[in-house]
């Protein structure tokens, strides 16, 4: 990928359509995707529409009783127990996953977590980082092998506009001083995008391609952690509890265009791209907010993005993906 390569493609859907829109007429029988937080939310959303259209969803879930009361009677769906920010709990949960599929042909990256209090998880790790990035990075480097098997799968992350909060803090990814949560999460979104440029760099040539894309703005459990007067201050409720943000999308909007990402012939043999809109997203305009749309060049560049892999490497001992 150049970031020549990263501009809208002419799709047929776009803002406003939703996972039925962009799966009419798709058949994924026999095809086997995995999708995190796939019981609430985006990921649900994207479960019952990829069942819906003949695949098997695993959904790895950090409540699997909580999950399998969501998803209710759903056919063709299976619940393992997974946390993102615990190693042993990843890799546990993807030695179940390797007992259960011989190839996983989608791996949509969806759970995740927004502008939350400190935390530090596993060996001191900030909790956005970890949940966000790093525990997806080590579930890829874990279950790449059924990923090259399919011949032609596709990793989906979701990232957000977001990611114009922060580039990679590389001087202190961690937040050892000065937490501040908004740029953590910036951080992590960033990057979800960068994982998603160099894994496709390494799994072009197994027909494993990679995408990371902004859902659009949705109210969902992603905003939990911010208080009821942070989300008045932001336009989102009024002091009297009725929601009146602008430009929010409903969670089947939302999950469309990872599911594009997903299914769509525009993407042969194209990968490492920012898509938004079920299309490819272009470069944001320098100084715009997180309202304009677009990919900061940051988030996009391949020394960057190889840079981070070998940092995060290193921070979980995943196996490498080796060509």
């Amino acid at each position: 990928m150049s970031v020549v390569d990263q501009k809208p493609l002419g799709s047929p859907f776009g803002a406003a359509s939703t996972v039925e829109d962009v799966l009419a007429g798709q058949d994924l029988s026999g095809a086997t995707a995995v999708v995190t937080g796939g019981y609430s939310g985006l990921g649900l959303e994207t479960t019952r529409g990829l069942v819906a259209a003949g695949a098997h969803v695993l959904v790895p879930a950090r409540r699997p009783l909580a999950a399998r009361d969501a998803l209710g009677d759903l056919k063709n769906c299976d619940v393992l127990g997974l946390d993102l920010m615990d190693l042993a709990s990843l890799r546990a949960a993807a030695a179940q996953i390797r007992a259960l599929a011989s190839r996983i042909d989608l791996l949509m990256a969806v759970a995740g977590v927004m502008a939350t209090p400190q935390r530090r998880v596993g060996p001191g790790w900030e909790s956005q980082f970890a949940g966000n990035h790093l525990g997806h990075f080590t579930l890829v480097g874990e279950l790449y092998p059924l990923l090259a098997a399919a011949g032609g799968a596709r990793v989906v992350v979701y990232s957000s506009a977001g990611h114009l909060l922060s580039d990679i803090r590389w001087h202190d990814p961690h937040f050892r001083t000065g937490y501040d949560k908004w740029a953590a999460y910036g951080q992590s979104k960033t990057a979800n995008i960068l994982f998603a440029v160099h894994l496709d760099t390494l799994g072009r040539d197994d027909g494993v391609r990679a995408y990371a894309l902004h859902p659009g703005k949705i109210m969902t459990g992603l905003q939990r952690d911010l208080s009821h007067a942070e989300q008045v201050a932001r336009g989102w409720w009024d002091e009297q509890g009725t929601f009146v943000g602008v430009g929010f999308r409903t969670a089947a909007q939302g999950a469309a265009t990872g599911i594009w990402a997903a299914t769509s012939p525009l993407l042969a043999g194209r990968g490492g791209l920012y898509l938004e809109d079920c299309d490819v997203a272009r470069i944001a305009v320098p100084g715009g907010s997180t309202d304009d749309g677009g990919v900061r060049d940051y988030a996009l560049d391949p020394l960057a993005a190889a840079r981070l892999w070998e940092l995060s490497l290193a921070a979980t001992a995943a196996p490498p993906i080796i060509r």
